[in-house]
């Protein structure tokens, strides 16, 4: 596996170019980010680096994602990506960029919250719909996006399994005085200190909860399932796939 990395510089970049030292299956041929670093190998220049790869690994920015994947696409290279916040310019890239490469967005590449979003989905399907859902996500103190990506995935995964859109069940501010709708799936929201992530999914019903929760203590393992899910993409058809499939989840329900 030959990998370019964008947003090399960041939390995960960094997390990805240690766990690449000890993959051996794979070669970094190119770390990308918007500031060039000689002593670290870092260039901008993405268009010079990707006909050396056969997948793109990008932790970049919203902003970035888009052209990204245009030009992974017009190289032929799959694509991996764990950015989250994406807008509908980045959303519109995804789907013009799978069509020619096999490519997954994921909003969280451990293997332990891909699990959990399908054991939500799961109780959320069992569960009588007068349990209340509420999602409460932990980060460090510089994460700009909230509810984080992982959260509104999880917040899916349960609408899902009500049958319903995130769109259409999504509590709103309730910071006023408005009170808890019924069928609403709220978020809160803790940002502090060097959270790496943190995600519980409370089902709160009259008399009893159900508490379904994951705890991230080491970026290491995002990397690692970012390093697989990249190495399974390699040799499929275009397309847009997801991480469940990467570990052969079976659904539950």
């Amino acid at each position: 596996m030959r990998v370019v990395l964008v947003g090399a510089a960041g939390r995960m970049g960094v997390a990805i170019r240690a766990a690449l030292q000890v993959w051996p299956q794979a070669k970094l041929v190119g770390a990308i980010d918007r500031l060039p670093s000689e002593q670290q190998g870092i260039t901008t220049d993405l268009e010079a680096v990707l006909p050396a790869a056969n997948v793109m690994i990008d932790f970049s920015s919203p902003q970035s994602t888009a052209k990204n994947l245009a030009a992974a696409a017009r190289h032929g290279v799959a694509a991996l990506v764990g950015t989250t916040g994406l807008g509908s310019e980045a959303l519109a890239a995804v789907h013009a960029a799978a069509v020619k490469v096999p490519l997954i967005i994921a909003a969280n590449t451990s293997l332990g919250v891909t699990l959990l979003q399908e054991l939500v989905r799961a109780a959320a399907q069992a569960l009588p719909a007068d349990f209340d859902i509420e999602i409460i996500e932990g980060h460090h103190r510089h994460k700009k996006d909230a509810p984080s990506g992982t959260a509104l995935a999880l917040g899916r995964a349960a609408a899902a399994g009500r049958g319903q859109t995130l769109e259409s069940t999504m509590a709103g501010d309730r910071r006023g005085e408005s009170a808890r709708q019924a069928g609403e799936i709220g978020f809160a929201v803790v940002r502090g200190g060097d959270i790496v992530g943190e995600h519980t999914v409370l089902f709160a019903g009259a008399g009893e909860r159900v508490a379904i929760s994951h705890q991230a203590t080491d970026r290491a393992i995002f990397a690692r399932g970012a390093l697989q899910a990249a190495s399974w993409l390699l040799g499929r058809a275009p397309g847009r796939y997801e991480m469940s499939e990467v570990i052969g989840l079976k659904l539950i329900i």
